[in-house]
């Protein structure tokens, strides 16, 4: 009688000097479950203290991307019992991810293929970042009632001018030349060499590999939209940046407002303001610790559950948002989804703040 094994979530491999993180739920896109994240976090740790670990690699089994994000469909099931296994998966993914952000060894994130929501958490923070011509990275929150999170405010207030803003609003995904004029990424890369790039970090310092496969990023498309981008959102409400992409008199500004009229008007008020105020907070843990607040009451709020009922479990694509329009969304009902939920800890309480403790 043989015995399967199940495939581990995560593997971890060591060649040469090379840590690998290596996502494997293929058929998932590698999306993110509480013991990935838990794997992962303890293994930096002890490479961190392991002197035969002088780079980390992450990357994602199958052929079709790095990560699309975390298991919604976990998410939905425990936020119609209380959310607390959602409150627990979410401290400790966005310790994580301030985690990779501060991480004193090398870490190189490979960003092909998909890498979407807490995909970019885990690769995004990372001091290098490598996409391809097949990266397709995003933040798809306010299509499925939620808000950027996993540090996603953080990059997307800190991108050129607009761009960010259009990307959170929009939830369009981004191209790799895209991900680097933002400041997702760092250095292209063409897919096919990615092997050869990996069993290089393994023998030769991180820099001298980097430096070797680096090609010249090609045109970004957003850099052409860029005037009407920075001109149309702008503004500090959503009424009024729809209304500016309506009189820009492009086709593809035209094009952006009906987007946005698609998500969930709370989403994206929420999500503005989120933006607005992590661009004012100093450092990754504050803006992650405002991001947790806003998770834990999105999760409460109807559009949530009825964005993911929509798109991922009946697949009709038609939520019915509440409120319905952008008019009906209260200012006071936007500022309370930044207010500290009752009964729940803080994201830092009884944990260190890890960059910080770095200074």
């Amino acid at each position: 009688m043989t015995h399967t094994h199940p495939e581990p979530e995560v593997r971890f491999e060591r060649t040469g000097h090379l840590g690998r993180i290596i996502l494997n739920r293929p058929r998932a896109i590698n999306a993110l479950t509480a013991t990935m994240v838990s794997l992962i976090a303890d293994t930096l740790d002890a490479w961190e203290h392991d002197d035969g670990v002088a780079t980390v690699l992450l990357s994602g089994a199958g052929e079709r991307g790095l990560c699309a994000g975390g298991d919604i469909v976990a998410i939905y099931r425990d936020a119609a019992n209380g959310g607390a296994d959602s409150a627990r998966f979410w401290a400790e993914e966005y310790r994580l991810n301030a985690r990779i952000s501060s991480y004193p060894k090398p870490y190189v994130a490979l960003m092909d293929g998909i890498v979407l929501g807490g995909g970019v958490g885990i690769s995004a923070h990372a001091r290098h970042r490598v996409v391809t011509e097949r990266t397709k990275v995003g933040m798809p929150e306010t299509g499925i009632g939620f808000i950027p999170d996993v540090g996603g405010t953080y990059l997307l207030s800190r991108a050129p001018g607009e761009l960010g803003t259009h990307a959170a609003l929009t939830a369009g995904t981004l191209t790799g030349p895209d991900a680097v004029l933002m400041g997702l990424a760092d250095i292209y890369v063409d897919s096919g060499r990615l092997q050869d790039l990996a069993a290089a970090l393994a023998e030769k310092p991180v820099q001298e590999v980097l430096d070797a496969f680096a090609q010249e990023v090609p045109p970004a498309p957003l850099a052409a939209a860029r005037p009407w981008i920075d001109d149309c959102y702008g503004h500090d409400d959503v009424e009024t940046i729809v209304d500016a992409l309506h009189r820009a008199g492009t086709a593809d500004a035209n094009q952006a407002a009906g987007v946005v009229l698609s998500k969930s008007p709370s989403a994206l008020k929420v999500t503005l303001e989120s933006l607005r105020r992590a661009r004012a907070l100093p450092d990754l843990e504050s803006v992650l610790e405002q991001e947790y607040r806003v998770s834990l009451n999105a999760l409460a709020a109807p559009d949530f559950a009825e964005g993911v009922r929509a798109q991922v479990i009946d697949k009709d694509r038609s939520p019915q948002w509440r409120p319905a329009t952008l008019a009906e969304v209260r200012q006071a009902d936007v500022h309370a989804y930044f207010e500290a939920p009752q009964g729940r800890p803080g994201l830092w309480e009884n944990h260190p703040l890890t960059s910080q403790e770095q200074r």
